[in-house]
């Protein structure tokens, strides 16, 4: 008797595959991930998240800040966004764009501040990957993701959704109740693979604002110790300040009204140290320092063609179409059609990079080539159809080309 699911988890297969390259496609975009966990609650993680995220923008980043705390958000409240609600534009959420940062909150779709959510595994895991594939970030230098305390689903999904480029900023207290617990989310790290970019110790003493003594309330040193014995790096000691808790309860950036202060330069140090470690956040080569497309910048689509039409493996085809488009009125102002050059391992990233190609749209593509076409800061789509080159063209720019399966993803 013939199995009857096969056919549904040929579906289910399928629409997997079709997400992830959704996910990609948009995550291509952002050059760095910040993971920012906790080994356990209460150190103040989403306030080192949303200040770290805080201070990069002051340095003339283009930063995101994506809350993934399912069942606890805090960045509506610490950025004064409580019961705001995105808007939705060309199929695509439109984030909250406040203190020069893009932000996404499951807060932001409850209905209120008292609204449980009592969801599954499953159901977060669905939820964070429509907030990366669904979510117009754009170009972003980096994206700060706030994940609850532990190593459950929320930064697993959201580990394994973004895969290269992420690495992780750990939050901890220095008493050794909290170290003990950092010392699991560095393991949960090392275990998928993800670089531990650093720790930073949060709550390290009181400064007294007049006399300027700083007192270890709850000691200090202990995460130093043990980023050194755990072979990490280090990223500094954010001291207790009082005004980190009325600027967080008032709902105002603490990072743009206090910058004099002590845990302020604390904060922006820690940058400071993370902007030089992030680019080892993928074992992949660091990406060129080639800066984003602009907007409305000339756009040249590349297309691996075959017969006049899409080649469904990008290295073998005949010829390669290169279309010029105009992003601003979505119009093709030219085409050149090249001979391929021999397919020889890494070659046709750069080879494509040289002559002008910002996108690639390609049947399959496995991927350390799509890595590789990342690095040299072309945006990859996968999954496309045998069509020829103007009509995949126009699709794209019409925001109808639905990609399929990735034929070729080793």
């Amino acid at each position: 008797m013939p199995n009857e699911s096969q056919p549904g988890e040929a579906q289910a297969r399928k629409q997997m595959a079709q997400e992830m390259a959704a996910v990609r496609l948009r995550m291509s975009r952002v050059r760095r991930k910040l993971l920012v966990l906790s080994g356990k609650g209460g150190v103040g993680k989403s306030t080192v998240a949303v200040n770290l995220a805080l201070s990069l923008a002051a340095m003339g980043k283009a930063v995101g800040l994506l809350d993934v705390d399912i069942h606890g958000p805090s960045v509506p409240k610490l950025l004064g966004v409580e019961g705001a609600q995105p808007t939705v534009r060309d199929n695509a959420i439109v984030p909250m764009e406040v203190a020069g940062l893009r932000v996404m909150s499951i807060g932001f779709l409850l209905q209120d501040d008292r609204t449980a959510t009592i969801w599954r595994g499953p159901m977060k895991a669905n939820v964070i990957k429509q907030f990366l594939k669904d979510v117009e970030w754009g170009d972003l230098e980096f994206l700060v993701v706030d994940s609850p305390p532990g190593t459950g689903d929320e930064p697993l999904s959201v580990a394994q959704l973004l895969e290269q480029g992420t690495g992780a900023v750990i939050v901890t207290t220095p008493q050794q109740l909290a170290i003990v617990d950092v010392r699991k989310a560095i393991t949960f790290c090392r275990s998928l693979n993800m670089p531990v970019l650093g720790v930073i110790e949060n709550m390290s003493g009181f400064v007294c604002p007049k006399c300027g003594e700083k007192t270890p309330i709850f000691g200090s040193g202990g995460a130093e110790r043990m980023a050194e014995e755990m072979n990490v790096p280090f990223l500094g000691s954010i001291p207790f300040d009082p005004k980190l808790v009325e600027s967080g309860d008032a709902g105002q950036p603490f990072m743009q009204l206090h910058s004099e202060g002590e845990a302020a330069k604390a904060f922006a140090e820690a940058v400071r140290t993370l902007v030089g470690l992030s680019t080892i956040a993928t074992p992949a080569p660091a990406p060129k320092a080639t800066p984003p497309a602009k907007a409305n910048s000339p756009m040249r689509i590349a297309i691996p063609i075959a017969g006049g039409r899409l080649a469904m493996h990008f290295g073998h085809c005949e010829h390669f179409a290169l279309v010029d488009v105009d992003p601003e009125t979505k119009q093709i102002t030219g085409k050149e059609l090249v001979e391929a050059p021999d397919h020889q391992p890494g070659l046709l990233p750069k080879w494509l990079h040289e002559r002008g190609a910002t996108v690639i749209i390609a049947g399959g593509m496995g991927r350390r080539a799509q890595d590789l076409f990342q690095e040299q800061n072309i945006e990859v789509i996968v999954g496309a159809s045998a069509k020829e080159p103007e009509a995949l063209v126009e699709e794209f720019l019409g925001g109808t080309l639905r990609p399929g399966e990735n034929i070729c993803d080793h």
